[in-house]
């Protein structure tokens, strides 16, 4: 697997994380209108840079909690709202169908690129 991280680089990281924000910012626009509802999001770039230099934690006994993944919901940061809402919630709907749309966009660069990385090794094996 070592061969295939080295090929892939930060790319398939780079995906999970995105996908993890997709997730995120989606359910926040589903409870736009949900009283109480603190909009969560991902920094995705200090998660990718902890991803990048392992920043996973080693389970070194039975008895450790693990801390997850990329995008594990540690990495989740509540956003504070340009403007608050008498109800408590913190969701703009502007503002994360923005912050969505620009997501969805870099997820189908990374994808695209990763799709390109698999023909040209594909390529390779077939010897074309």
């Amino acid at each position: 697997m070592d061969v295939l991280d080295n090929y892939f680089g930060v790319h398939a990281q780079a995906l999970e994380l995105r996908s993890k924000r997709l997730e995120l910012l989606a359910s926040n626009i589903a409870n736009a209108a949900t009283p109480g509802y603190k909009a969560r999001d991902i920094d995705f770039a200090a998660q990718l840079k902890s991803a990048e230099s392992g920043g996973a934690l080693t389970v070194t006994a039975g008895n450790h909690i693990g801390m997850g993944g990329p995008g594990a919901s540690g990495g989740a940061l509540y956003r504070i709202p340009n403007q608050a809402s008498l109800d408590g919630n913190t969701v703009e709907l502007s503002t994360e169908q923005t912050r969505f749309g620009e997501n969805a966009v870099q997820y189908q660069t990374t994808l695209a690129f990763l799709n390109g990385r698999i023909n040209t090794l594909s390529r390779a094996l077939k010897g074309e």
